[in-house]
């Protein structure tokens, strides 16, 4: 086995480590502190964020982040699903690999669990669906500068049944010790006022725990309805952190990329 090497360093974030993790700490830095009211004071379990370029949604991926301030050291393992983009994916993609690099680090995979899940119901093995992803791989910075060293769990998630998704968190759901990141983006492509409807109108099936999302509204559509299935069985609530589009953060308003971060506790 190797390890997974980075893919859109340099591209979607910046390829040098230093600047990478100044960049980083910037934007946990400055995000909004999500002052929680005693009822939602427990222990996140996951969290939905966004996969595009920092410069549009390193903020927003940011705020969920920040949630994650005091775990150092107490989440070891965070099972992470993100979309496919780039190859055609059956099911929920694992990879043949001992590590996933990024610019100045390295993350362990679970080998173990890996090895446990392989004959689960629509789970393959292909390194092809996780060699130029960038869904997942632009979540690994931000979750090596809140958590320290941990094992990653990764998918590249395809057509697939959310009752598949859900029986798959479901068997790594874990304790306080697993973290579960989906990551998504929201409404793609349209015009700025539109997304916003469209992707408000999304958080508020998020909040409601459907598993009903199509990919018109969430490219991570499976990934997420896949969650809820789970979210649902285990009395999770959904908190909705921050909602914005590219026409916020780094782009024109005519056609725009919605963008969402989200916490389940």
């Amino acid at each position: 086995m190797v390890n997974r090497s980075p893919a859109v360093a340099g591209m979607f974030y910046p390829a040098k480590p230093a600047k990478l993790v100044e960049n980083v700490r910037g934007y946990l830095d400055e995000s909004d502190p999500i002052l929680l009211k005693p009822s939602e004071n427990r222990q996140v379990k996951a969290l939905i964020v966004p996969h595009a370029g920092y410069q549009y949604s390193g903020s927003i991926a940011a705020t969920a982040y920040r949630l994650l301030s005091k775990s150092y050291g107490h989440i070891t393992r965070v099972v992470l699903l993100g979309p496919a983009h780039r190859v055609y994916v059956e099911g929920m993609a694992i990879p043949y690999a001992e590590a996933f690099d990024f610019p100045g680090g390295s993350i362990r995979l679970d080998i173990p669990a890996l090895d446990a899940i392989e004959q689960l119901p629509g789970v393959c093995v292909s390194n092809e669906a996780h060699a130029q992803e960038h869904s997942l791989e632009v979540q690994l910075p931000f979750l090596h500068e809140v958590l320290g060293e941990f094992q990653l769990v990764p998918f590249v998630v395809g057509a697939c049944p959310s009752s598949q998704v859900g029986a798959l968190l479901d068997y790594l759901w874990g304790g306080p010790e697993t973290l579960i990141v989906v990551s998504s983006d929201l409404s793609h492509y349209l015009p700025y006022d539109a997304a916003c409807e469209i992707d408000q109108r999304t958080s508020r099936s998020i909040v409601e725990r459907s598993i009903n999302i199509d990919g018109r509204e969430a490219c991570g559509a499976h990934a997420i309805n896949g969650l809820m299935v789970v979210a649902r069985e285990k009395g999770l609530t959904v908190d909705v952190l921050n909602v914005r589009n590219s026409g916020d953060t780094a782009g024109d308003r005519s056609r725009v990329v919605g963008y969402g971060a989200y916490a389940l506790r």
